[in-house]
């Protein structure tokens, strides 16, 4: 139960960069993937768990409600696909090529909009060419000067101290995913370090049996994030797994 409770919270982390990695698609391809693997455990034990039952049905009826709102959203996301696929330029193309084949596409989209069958389509579409329209003077600048970099780094807002020496020092322009599970520790050490270091590495008394808690609450934590890591690297092969022990505890031996 817990295993197939940690797929499914694998399945809600965004893990990716939007708009190309588009987390509601990602999402729904995931959660079916969870919803066979249960629908094959139930065909071939005959029957789920109280818990297991429960989570099956949530997932059946939450895909079954949602599903006509992912067709739109996978038309919209062929056209992003298509543009990133223009302004990575694997072909160091020089800038004028690489605008002719950007309004190139806009053309074809702005066709796209006005026969789009949904209006969430067309809504979608035009929202692009606005924003594309608005941003066009410094578009292609970057493929003029190898120097110049396509995005500006945003500013630091929450932990903005912490982030820029972990980025000076790991070389990741995003905060790693080790904060999240670690951040209880981490971001208060690093802060205090800097705050108060003239304290050192000064110990209260008594310190001992809480630094035992956080370390156990800590790898409480790390075990959850390997599960969903496991998940979203082989989805096939972690719901595989859990199949087979949920048949051990149902089949008798």
């Amino acid at each position: 139960m817990r295993g197939s409770c940690a797929a499914v919270r694998a399945a809600v982390t965004d893990d990716g960069l939007p708009p190309l990695a588009a987390s509601g698609l990602k999402l729904q391809d995931r959660l079916s993937q969870i919803a066979a693997s249960l629908d094959q455990v139930a065909a071939r034990a005959g029957r789920l768990p109280g818990g297991l039952k429960r989570l099956q049905q949530l997932l059946r009826h939450g895909l079954e409600e949602t599903a006509a709102l992912f067709p739109p959203v996978r038309e919209a996301d062929k056209w992003v696909k298509r543009g990133a696929r223009i302004l990575m330029n694997p072909e160091q193309l020089p800038a004028p090529k690489v605008r002719r084949r950007w309004v190139h596409l806009l053309v074809r989209m702005r066709q796209a909009a006005a026969q789009a069958d949904g209006p969430s389509v067309a809504k979608g579409l035009r929202h692009f060419l606005r924003v594309t329209k608005s941003s066009w003077p410094g578009l292609f600048g970057c493929y003029r000067s190898s120097d110049l970099p396509r995005t500006n780094n945003a500013l630091e807002h929450a932990f903005g101290s912490h982030r820029s020496h972990e980025r000076r020092a790991s070389g990741r322009r995003r905060a790693s995913p080790g904060l999240v599970v670690m951040g209880s520790a981490r971001v208060i050490a690093s802060l205090a370090t800097r705050l108060r270091p003239e304290e050192g590495l000064i110990l209260r008394p008594g310190y001992g049996p809480r630094w035992q808690e956080l370390r156990a609450e800590l790898e409480a934590r790390r075990e959850s994030r390997r599960k969903q890591r496991r998940f979203r690297h082989d989805p096939a092969r972690y719901l595989m797994g859990l199949e087979q022990k949920c048949l051990q505890l149902l089949l008798p031996s």
